[in-house]
């Protein structure tokens, strides 16, 4: 698989989107291939674990998102789902679930519903531990201008995930003991 070949099949080559993705894949790729090899008694695949990193965001041009180049008709929140259409249609079912899985630490179907969330009402969290370390990897880096050359800090990522509801910060300090 050469997953710059895919991206280059919905991104045209040298566009500010371009390489904000490229850019930003490219960090969470090395971030989780490293957070892999601290976990390598648990045997991820680490092959895998670049791969789906580089491709976890390949939906964010069907959404609106002016800031980071991105154009389309859809809510950001749902990148993730429309990245798994793209790629279960080339054929990548284990790349697919790691893009609807990735989204902040996870989407449960009753907070999808609550929030009202464009979502296919079903569970969209990390399940494998390759998409785990993906989602981990992911939030260390932003693709928001201003931001995007900076790698977060756990204490800053675990007060944004508080945010979020009871439990997120949670899992993610669960994947800092894992991980890190």
């Amino acid at each position: 698989m050469n997953v710059y070949d895919i991206i280059k099949d919905y991104y045209p080559e040298g566009s500010d989107v371009f390489d904000t993705l490229v850019r930003h894949s490219e960090q969470v790729a090395e971030k989780a291939v490293k957070a892999g090899e601290k976990a390598r008694h648990l045997n991820p695949d680490l092959d895998f674990v670049w791969e789906a990193a580089m491709l976890h965001d390949i939906g964010i041009f069907l959404t609106d998102k002016p800031e980071i180049g991105c154009h389309g008709q859809s809510r950001y929140i749902y990148h993730g789902r429309l990245g798994r259409d793209l790629l279960e249609k080339r054929g990548f079912p284990a790349h697919a679930l790691v893009c609807e899985r990735h989204v902040g630490v996870g989407i449960t179907a009753a907070e999808a519903k609550k929030h009202a969330f464009p979502t296919p009402g079903r569970d969209m969290s990390p399940v494998s531990l390759e998409e785990k370390i993906i989602c981990y990897a992911d939030k260390f880096f932003s693709k928001s201008p201003g931001k995007e050359h900076e790698e977060e800090k756990i204490e800053d990522i675990l007060k944004e995930l508080e945010g979020y509801g009871p439990g997120k910060a949670d899992i993610f300090r669960q994947w800092v003991g894992m991980f890190h």
